[in-house]
Parts: C-alpha cells; structure tokens; sequence
C-alpha cells in the first residue's frame, strides 16, 4: 500500500525540500494505491484509528470497485463482524451497533451503511430518517452519494474507489469542509 497527499498550496517544494509535518493539515486529498484487499483492509484500519466518533463518508466508485468491502473493512477495524455487513442495496439501510471497547472509548456507538443506488430522488430520504441519521452519532457511510449530492452534509469525507487491476484498487480520500481537513493529515501519517 502506498500513499500520496496532495497539498493545498500551488508552491512545490524543492526536489530537495521535504515538506515540514506541520503542513500535513493541509492537504486537500489523500491518493493510495491498494494491491488487493488485505491492502484495502489496512488502509480502513488507518482511517478507523482517526475518525471522529460522529462523520459522513460518501463513498462511490464504478459497480465491482469495493465500495461495499470497504465498509466491511471499516466496520471490521471497529469490532463489528463484517460477515453482518452486506450491500444494502434492497434494504437501503443497515445500522450496526459498534461494541464498547475500553481501550478505545472515542469510537463511534453505530456504524449506519446506506446505498443510495436504489433511491428515485431527495423526497426517498424522508422515509429513511435521513435527518435523524445525518444528525445522531455514528458514522454514516453512503454507497452511490451522487443520487443524495444535494442531502449531503458540508462537511464530510469522501472516498473515490477506482479500480486499477482485478484486485488492485486506488483509493482517493477527499475532505470537503474545513473541520474535517486535518483528518487527511492523520490518515496520511498513520
């Protein structure tokens, strides 16, 4: 697994300068390039480790790029069984309760798996109990956001899975809104 960031500045540095750690928070974009799913699986685990106990991750990618098996990864990182974890696709909504950890008290109580695929328009998000959702604790993880684009919070993390090889993946972190920046940072240097 490897992993890039893009800064936010337009100034490169010198080929012989390192950027200082310090500018870490300002990257705009984390860029890794996964060769199967165990590589994948790691890179959850970095994103799990750093999360805030309450964050939206839109997830999107073509059909077959692991957009669901990252969120097993995820949800795995945190002690949920990820054999519970499945598409939503019919369903639409899968909430599952992340179990107490004491050595890890900031994890989120839920981990709410969404696919929007199936979705006809904004007035679908009603009967689901978005706002209530979007508003509780947890992290929200939503599969094909681009059919919710105008539902989704400011703020949030979004996750570009592009599919490289039959098991190799690039994944491309992205965070939109300022609270959520230094994030790109932490999971950059974990």
């Amino acid at each position: 697994m490897s992993s890039a960031e893009t800064p936010s500045s337009d100034e490169s540095p010198s080929p012989h300068e390192l950027p200082a750690r310090q500018e870490l928070p300002t990257a705009r974009e984390v860029i890794v390039s996964c060769e199967d799913e165990a590589a994948v699986a790691r890179f959850a685990q970095k994103c799990a480790a750093v999360l805030p106990s309450k964050v939206m991750l839109a997830i999107d990618g073509d059909l077959g790029a692991g957009k669901t098996t990252f969120v097993k990864k995820l949800a795995a990182a945190v002690g949920i069984n990820p054999s519970e974890v499945t598409s939503p696709t019919f369903t639409l909504v899968h909430l599952h309760q992340v179990p107490a950890q004491a050595d890890r008290p900031a994890l989120p109580p839920r981990l709410v798996h969404i696919d929007a695929y199936r979705l006809t328009g904004l007035d679908d998000l009603a009967t689901l109990g978005w706002e209530e959702l979007v508003d509780e604790d947890g992290w929200l993880a939503v599969e094909w956001p681009e059919r919710i684009a105008a539902a989704l919070p400011t703020e949030r993390l979004e996750l570009h899975l592009e599919i490289t090889g039959e098991s190799a993946r690039r994944l491309h972190l992205r965070a939109t809104g300022s609270a959520l920046q230094k994030l790109l940072a932490d999971v950059a240097a974990a």
